[in-house]
């Protein structure tokens, strides 16, 4: 069952959130299969990751912080799709949540503030692949009209074992 709601806001990331969002990140590296990294970053190696989500643009970082306290709750990112010329109206997205701050709504508000970033934005269609299974993910993305488009098989090996990648679409 879920928890109360969080009372948080949603603001561009800075360069002042990297060692809380390396930290996010380098749990999901540890605990998760929900990113193929396999090796934990150090800030300044994930400083290029977030110079490269600046606050306008189609290639955003907003990051969602307890009201009160500060404490960053998450994130959620729109990165380049792929890096030839045609696809640069198309966005990958994602959401990483502090572990405990799961359950709580936090993921929606992240992606409401992004979607409507991107909305003035000349992007055509955002993409996100989810690492299987990730049912909270899917229930996620499936709420931000994004529609199931396939799934690559066996395609990342993490922990000893073959993960398949569900691939969804949302127009923009």
């Amino acid at each position: 069952m879920p928890t109360e709601r969080t009372e948080a806001q949603v603001r561009p990331g800075t360069e002042g959130d990297l060692d809380a969002l390396t930290a996010i990140y380098n749990h999901y590296v540890r605990e998760t299969a929900i990113t193929f990294d396999t090796a934990i970053f150090t800030a300044e190696e994930r400083r290029p990751w977030l110079l490269s989500h600046p606050e306008d643009g189609p290639y955003r970082l907003m990051v969602a912080t307890e009201a009160e306290s500060q404490e960053i709750l998450g994130y959620a990112t729109s990165s380049p799709f792929r890096p030839k010329p045609a696809y640069v109206t198309s966005v990958e997205t994602s959401v990483y949540v502090a572990p405990d701050a799961g359950r709580r709504g936090v993921g929606s508000l992240l992606y409401d503030a992004l979607f409507e970033a991107l909305a003035d934005e000349d992007v055509h269609r955002a993409y996100a692949g989810i690492a299987q299974p990730n049912e909270a993910s899917e229930r996620l993305h499936a709420r931000f009209g994004f529609r199931h488009l396939g799934t690559y098989r066996e395609v990342g090996r993490k922990f000893g074992h073959y993960w398949d990648v569900a691939w969804y679409e949302k127009p923009l």
